[in-house]
């Protein structure tokens, strides 16, 4: 990759990077904004965080810089979407130069994870909460890269999936 670090699709490889655990970082990207949780150093609990806007590179990587250093991240868990048949379009594409924007940028290991389900999954969770469709569209990115990070996670623990 010529960054020094890790991207990799595989947890274990991920895992291995990071022996002694830390708090990860998940983003779930979309044109508009960038979904973010984080979870607990020992790697049990993902939180989702808040929704940023998306813009340039340059906008964004400042504006994780200030989250990455705050919570002291050791790696990013970034989701990869997929079509339904495991195919990869575009937004694959864009998701795997913003990892290696990451890697970069910050010295991180980064993992891709398949997202393909997350984005329901968060939808059927706060449509449980019984919120309303407008506040479900705010919160919905970052519930969604909680469910990709808790995903990524719980492999990491040696749990299921």
């Amino acid at each position: 990759m010529g960054t020094g670090k890790l991207i990799t699709e595989s947890a274990a490889e991920f895992g291995e990077e990071l022996p002694d655990g830390g708090v990860l970082l998940g983003l779930d990207l979309g044109t508009k904004t960038i979904g973010t949780a984080t979870c607990d150093a020992g790697w049990r609990f993902a939180t989702n965080g808040k929704t940023l806007g998306r813009g340039k590179w340059t906008r964004d990587k400042a504006v994780l810089a200030e989250l990455i250093g705050a919570r002291e991240i050791k790696g990013i868990v970034l989701g990869l979407p997929r079509n339904m048949d495991g195919s990869e379009g575009p937004r694959a594409q864009a998701s795997r130069a913003f990892a290696r924007n990451c890697a970069e940028a910050f010295e991180l290991p980064v993992l891709l994870w398949d997202e393909r389900w997350s984005t329901q999954s968060a939808e059927a969770a706060l449509v449980g909460q019984d919120m309303s469709r407008a506040k479900r569209a705010k919160a919905i990115d970052s519930h969604a890269a909680a469910v990709i990070l808790q995903g990524a996670i719980d492999r990491l623990a040696g749990g299921v999936i």
